[in-house]
């Protein structure tokens, strides 16, 4: 019984960020810029390390995150136009090193630079506070009834390619905010794990958006709610814990599907 109170507030905070980013997932594959929110939670990790080197304080790291979120949205929301001239997941890539390189360098500078390293990498899931999680979902609830308003808008933006450039950089903008309080709470590697592999596990077996969702959404939360419960009683760390079992699961899937599939 301790032990579900004690982790009562990750799996609600695990619910929330498969919710949500399995679905910004399904948008992210379907555009093939796949490591689009590693590169972007990365520069918004770069904006964390800025604010610790003037000094850290609540304040001061969630106004640079939301700069450098912000920031990072505008910029992605011209990958239409630099895929005209470069391979955009090049260009991705390098904007990841960019963003790596200059937080290490930076927090190479600060009194505990390698812990906060690890921080922003892996996130505090284990030890989130009620103010955490209702911060968490009014966030989330806003950009998900944002996106399900205007839905359709997004489907033909991300799976036809069509839409003006204020639909693209809404789309960006909107995700770039949930990656600020996703990267706050998770890190950088449950949050990449989360928006990729429960969307790739439900494309296995359908490609109708709605389908991969509820697929997803499923095999993301059974998954997670295990993971954590096991990292606990091993006194394992729990992020990178979570994303390796994610990643187990969408191989042993894999290779089921490509042996039972009929010549």
């Amino acid at each position: 019984m301790e032990s579900f109170s004690f982790l009562i507030y990750p799996f609600l905070a695990s619910l929330f960020l498969i919710l949500i980013h399995t679905y910004f997932g399904i948008h992210i594959l379907e555009r093939g810029i796949i490591f689009v929110d590693l590169s972007l939670a990365q520069f918004i990790g770069l904006g964390i390390a800025f604010s610790l080197f003037w000094g850290d304080d609540a304040a001061g790291r969630y106004l640079f995150s939301i700069i450098f979120a912000v920031i990072g949205a505008f910029i992605l929301s011209l990958s239409r136009q630099i895929a005209r001239y470069i391979n955009i997941e090049a260009f991705i890539g390098v904007f990841y090193i960019f963003s790596l390189a200059g937080s290490i360098l930076i927090l190479d500078r600060t009194p505990h630079g390698l812990e906060e390293f690890k921080t922003i990498l892996n996130g505090n899931i284990l030890w989130l506070t009620p103010d955490d999680l209702l911060h968490t979902f009014i966030l989330y609830s806003i950009v998900g009834i944002l996106h399900f308003i205007f839905r359709e808008r997004f489907i033909v933006l991300s799976y036809k390619g069509k839409g003006c450039f204020f639909w693209e950089i809404l789309f960006f903008l909107s995700f770039a905010l949930v990656l600020v309080k996703s990267v706050q709470i998770a890190g950088i590697l449950l949050v990449f794990s989360f928006l990729v592999i429960p969307a790739l596990i439900g494309r296995l077996y359908t490609r109708e958006p709605f389908r991969i969702l509820v697929l997803g959404w499923l095999t993301g939360l059974i998954v997670t709610l295990f993971s954590i419960t096991v990292s606990y009683r091993l006194d394992l760390p729990t992020a990178p814990f979570i994303a390796a079992v994610l990643a187990i699961v969408f191989f042993l899937l894999l290779l089921w599907k490509a042996f039972t599939i009929k010549p």
